[in-house]
């Protein structure tokens, strides 16, 4: 199990698996001729609370009239471990042990004060625990547990901010659940949930779960819409959320449901004939290039027309033919005498009738070519249109054309 034996401190200590630790303290039979005086270790209190990151004290002190140097040890007992030395005077130096607390914790004040008051910075909450102080004197008699102080600290732990959740959808009869949670917090944090605005309300259980940090609205109407803020709150601190709750009506969900499905419909149909318009024309603009280029493959050279490759004979006529249509063209119709179209076209030309009083226009020769008379030719009439007889074609000088024997020429017009 373990020994027990004494040390040159005057006191019992138990070994045990190679572990040394000071369990029970008994006074032992003063030295002859040395004074004596009763040794009791007192704290200031028995329980510290500190917030993470702030600094702890643990108070405690005892009364001596001895002038020797006291043997001071500060351990840490945890429920999930052994106990073991963090602080130790021995000698008239102070001996800090490897642990979390080292570069921490300290003596507060001189220990020959008799004040073994210590402090730990920057505490954790891994800080928590049983902490016991052990004072012993050469001179001075101690009695059962009375030099033995014990200070339990508990580093609390203010709650993280809240994340507030929405859980339902909140339109008019519906039900929905507000939710509050927060990561960590010691102890453990109470939640309460309220409404802010329009207008302040408070909700107790059993619409609210104070521990769970939960909030039930049931048949919910337009009125309950606002501003809801999560409080979360324990010994160390608090910290707060919030989110905004709209409720809807039914028929406005429709309206913007209907909405929308009609802008996506019309940005289809849009989009439709967008396409229709774009592949129709170009479907046109491809048939046109494919037309044009067909016309390029099937065309053929232009040819001669047959009557520029006719002999003279119709080529003459032919030219006689469109002069006779032009002259028709620049004159007015009219009627003319019978005797008139007859002398034309029976005789030649004499020129025009003498005028009373006046002389006889000189009598005109038939044209020469070469001293050589040529005959004239002359052009039948037009056949009438609409009962209108046209002017009769006159004889034209053929005298710019090569002369064709037995034939005529008309001149150019």
């Amino acid at each position: 199990m373990g020994r027990f034996s004494n040390n040159r401190w005057g006191f019992v200590e138990k070994r045990h698996l190679g572990l040394s630790h000071v369990l029970f303290i008994f006074p032992l039979r003063p030295r002859a001729g040395v004074s004596s005086a009763m040794l009791e270790v007192s704290v200031g209190t028995s329980s510290v609370f500190s917030v993470e990151g702030q600094q702890a004290v643990l108070p405690a002190w005892y009364p001596s009239r001895s002038q020797k140097q006291p043997y001071v040890t500060w351990m840490l007992d945890k429920e999930d471990a052994k106990p073991f030395q963090i602080l130790a005077y021995l000698d008239g130096k102070v001996k800090v042990e490897e642990s979390e607390l080292k570069p921490r914790v300290g003596f507060l004040y001189p220990v020959l004060t008799h004040n073994i008051s210590v402090f730990i910075n920057a505490t954790r909450e891994r800080d928590s625990g049983q902490y016991l102080c052990t004072v012993n004197v050469v001179d001075d008699v101690t009695s059962t547990g009375k030099n033995i102080g014990v200070i339990n600290l508990t580093v609390l732990v203010p709650p993280a901010t809240p994340a507030c959740q929405l859980h339902g959808n909140p339109t008019v009869g519906a039900n929905v659940t507000l939710s509050c949670s927060s990561e960590k917090g010691k102890p453990s944090p109470v939640y309460q949930w309220q409404r802010t605005g329009p207008t302040l309300q408070v909700f107790f259980p059993p619409a609210q779960d104070q521990t769970r940090g939960t909030l039930k609205l049931t048949n919910l109407s337009l009125e309950m819409s606002g501003l809801y803020v999560c409080v979360v709150e324990n010994r160390a601190g608090s910290a707060e959320c919030s989110i905004v709750l709209e409720v809807h009506s039914t028929s406005t969900k429709a309206i913007i449901a209907g909405a929308v499905l009609g802008s996506l419909g019309a940005l289809a149909i849009v989009v439709f004939f967008t396409r229709r318009v774009i592949g129709y024309r170009r479907k046109k603009r491809d048939s046109q290039e494919e037309a044009a280029n067909e016309i390029k493959e099937d065309a053929v050279a232009p040819k001669t027309p047959t009557w520029a490759r006719s002999p003279a004979s119709d080529t003459i006529s032919k030219t006689s033919t469109l002069s006779s249509i032009a002259g028709t063209r620049e004159r007015p119709y009219g009627a003319k005498p019978p005797s008139d179209t007859a002398s034309i076209l029976t005789g030649s030309y004499r020129g025009p009738p003498p005028r009373a009083g006046g002389r006889t226009p000189p009598k005109l020769s038939p044209p020469t070519v070469n001293g050589t008379p040529q005959r004239q030719c002359h052009t039948s009439p037009l056949p009438p249109r609409g009962g209108v007889t046209p002017y009769p074609m006159q004889s034209r000088d053929i005298t710019a054309h090569p002369a064709v024997p037995g034939r005529c020429h008309p001149s150019a017009v």
